[in-house]
C-alpha cells in the first residue's frame, strides 16, 4: 500500500470584491506560484470568488439589500467561463485546488456557500454547499444538503472540506471521517465583528486541531483578509467602517498534523502564502491510541444515520388513470 508525500500550499488573502475575472486572476497567479514552489495541492478561502457579505454584520437587512444584489451578480455556475479558466490552471500545473465560490442556484433568491475540488487533470471532482449558513449569514445564502458531504479520491489522497463554522459540527465531520478523509481543507473569513471576547485566530486553530487529533488526519486552513478596497466600498454605507473591520487576530492560515499540532509557522492576519510537507503515512501511528473509526468506538452503541439525498424542490405526482392512459 503507498502512502502519499507531497507538499502542500495554503493561500491567506482577499479577493478582488465582487470581480469574479479579476479574482480568478489573482487565484491563477497563486496557483502557478504554489507550483512553480512544488505544491501539488492548493488551499482557498472560503467563497474566495468573490467575496464575502460582510454588510451583514455591520448594516440593516434593509440596508444590506442591495449589496445582496451585487453578491448574486458577481456569483457564479461551475460551468462559467472564468471557472474554466481556474479549471485549466489546475492542468496547466498539475495541481489540486480546493477553492470557496459564492454559487448562483436556479433562482434569483438562491446562493450557495460553496468549496470546490478541483482535480490536477482540471477536472471538477467535488462539490460541498455548506450546510448551515452562520449567524448573519442566514441572510444570504441557502442551506446545503447531505449529498455533497462527500470524501473525494485524488492523485494524492482522498480530501474533504467544510467552510467555516460548519467544522464545529462534530457530526458533519465525524461523516467525512467515516468515508476515508486523510486530508480536511478548512475555509474561513476574516471575522473583525466577532464579540469582543472571541480570538478568530485562536477558534479556528482549535476546530482545526480538534478535527485532526480526533480524526488523525492533516488539515489545511485557508482565511481570507479584508482589504482596504473592501472597506472603501462599503463605507458610504457605514462611515466607521474601518473601525468595525479592523482587528487583530482576525485570521489563521496553516496546517495541523495528525497529533493536533501546527506544522510550521502559520499566517495570523498577514497576506501570503505558507507551504508544508505532508506524509499521509503519519496518520497511521496516532491511530495505535484513539482511532474512532475503528477499534475505539462502540457502533453497537451508536448509530449515525445521514440523509445523502439531495433536496428536491418539488415531486410531481401523476394518479389520474384516464389521463395517464393518453
Amino acid at each position: 500500500m503507498e502512502f502519499k508525500k507531497f507538499k502542500a500550499a495554503t493561500v491567506q488573502t482577499s479577493p478582488v470584491f465582487l470581480n469574479v475575472e479579476k479574482t480568478i486572476d489573482k487565484a491563477i497567479s497563486f496557483v502557478q506560484e504554489a507550483a512553480n514552489n512544488g505544491a501539488q495541492l492548493i488551499a482557498f478561502p472560503e467563497v474566495f470568488v468573490a467575496g464575502y457579505p460582510y454588510w451583514n454584520w455591520v448594516m440593516t437587512p434593509v440596508q444590506g439589500s442591495k449589496w445582496y444584489e451585487e453578491l448574486y451578480k458577481s456569483s457564479v455556475t461551475t460551468d462559467d467561463a472564468d471557472m474554466q479558466r481556474l479549471y485549466q490552471a489546475a492542468k496547466d500545473n498539475n495541481i489540486t485546488i480546493v477553492i470557496g465560490i459564492n454559487e448562483r442556484g436556479s433562482s434569483y433568491g438562491e446562493i450557495y456557500n460553496t468549496n470546490l475540488i478541483i482535480d490536477n487533470k482540471g477536472s471538477l471532482i467535488g462539490r460541498h454547499r455548506k450546510l448551515v449558513p452562520t449567524w448573519a449569514e442566514k441572510l444570504t445564502w441557502t442551506s446545503g444538503d447531505g449529498s455533497s458531504l462527500k470524501v473525494y479520491d485524488t492523485e494524492i489522497g482522498p480530501i474533504g472540506t467544510l467552510a467555516c463554522g460548519e467544522n464545529t459540527n462534530t457530526l458533519a465531520r465525524f461523516t467525512l471521517l467515516s468515508q476515508g478523509e486523510l486530508i480536511h481543507i478548512a475555509n474561513y473569513i476574516s471575522l473583525p465583528v466577532a464579540p469582543p471576547d472571541y480570538n478568530m485566530a485562536e477558534a479556528i486553530k482549535i476546530r482545526a486541531a480538534a478535527h485532526s487529533f480526533e480524526g488523525k488526519l492533516f488539515t489545511i486552513v485557508s482565511c481570507s483578509t479584508i482589504s482596504k478596497e473592501i472597506m472603501d466600498a462599503l463605507k458610504e454605507d457605514v462611515p466607521n467602517i474601518e473601525e468595525l473591520l479592523t482587528r487583530k487576530n482576525s485570521a489563521f492560515s496553516g496546517f495541523i498534523g495528525p497529533n493536533g499540532a501546527v506544522i510550521g509557522e502559520p499566517l495570523i492576519d498577514e497576506e501570503g502564502i505558507v507551504y508544508a510537507d505532508i506524509d499521509l503515512a503519519k496518520c497511521i501511528q496516532p491511530k495505535q491510541m484513539h482511532d474512532i473509526l475503528g477499534h475505539y468506538n462502540r457502533f453497537d452503541i451508536f448509530d449515525l444515520r445521514v440523509n445523502v439525498a439531495p433536496t428536491r424542490k418539488i415531486t410531481l405526482i401523476d394518479n389520474h388513470e384516464e389521463f395517464n392512459r393518453r
